[in-house]
């Protein structure tokens, strides 16, 4: 078998609801290495908040920040930050109406209010060791690649209809990514398979989110896990079991990459 390149997204996918690494699936991505594929990591998170789990599995290869920012065994190889005019826009708005953000680049992330109970609710789930310190002006001096507003289910519907340089993609019930309109987890991978010249039969996709479906949808051999959104199952061309259910294991033999 010629070399395969496989995504995985890291929550509810690598990842079970507890944020732990099942064992049947670090198994089965070390049986992948040892077949010479091209194992890879494509998550919504920021480089720092899957740094363990990268050691962990000797992956050397990601697609961050939903396509921001993408690493090629262990080389930057491309970026597309935020409008920071746009951001500064959006600040000022989303202050108004009590919304609070966080900034994030490739090293870090930062509040700019002191406290708000939704970040605090919401990054918690991550189970990270990372929290967002207070720094207003984070954003000026860095390249943001991704930013995180925190409101209620359907109030991005505000900011959606007044920002067209930015997606916003709901991960929590109060806190949407906003990236670069446009950007995806699709044209990460796209920059990744075009540097290792991988023609598309021979690339693969695991997801489960909202910010999975056009990943989904694009890449040739896309597989939604069985706990998965059900627009991300509509996008895959295969369902596998639940994460917690040896999903990933299971995926894998029924696309024939595993015995």
């Amino acid at each position: 078998m010629s070399q395969q390149l496989i995504f995985f997204d890291i929550d509810g996918t690598l990842l079970d609801h507890d944020k732990q690494l099942p064992e049947s699936t670090r198994q089965a991505v070390q049986a992948l290495k040892d077949k010479g594929h091209e194992v890879a990591i494509a998550t919504g998170r920021a480089p720092f908040m899957f740094a363990k789990l990268r050691k962990e599995l000797d992956i050397q290869t990601y697609v961050s920040y939903n396509g921001q920012y993408v690493v090629l065994q262990g080389r930057v190889i491309h970026t597309n930050p935020l409008d920071k005019q746009a951001l500064q826009a959006l600040t000022d708005i989303a202050v108004l109406h009590n919304h609070p953000i966080v900034y994030m680049d490739h090293e870090d992330m930062k509040a700019n209010v002191p406290h708000h109970d939704y970040i605090v609710e919401s990054i918690d789930t991550l189970k990270i060791d990372n929290f967002p310190a207070h720094d207003p002006h984070y954003f000026k001096e860095r390249e943001i690649y991704q930013s995180l507003l925190f409101c209620q289910e359907k109030e991005e519907d505000f900011y959606e209809e007044r920002f067209k340089q930015f997606d916003f993609i709901r991960w929590h019930p109060v806190s949407v990514d906003v990236i670069p309109a446009g950007g995806s987890k699709a044209k990460g991978i796209a920059k990744i398979t075009q540097k290792l010249e991988i023609e598309p039969e021979n690339v693969f996709a695991f997801g489960d989110g909202l910010n999975d479906i056009e990943m989904l949808k694009t890449v040739r051999n896309s597989i939604a896990m069985g706990n998965a959104h059900d627009l991300a199952k509509k996008a895959a061309k295969y369902i596998t079991s639940s994460v917690d259910e040896d999903g990933i294991l299971h995926g894998l033999q029924k696309v024939g990459l595993l015995d």
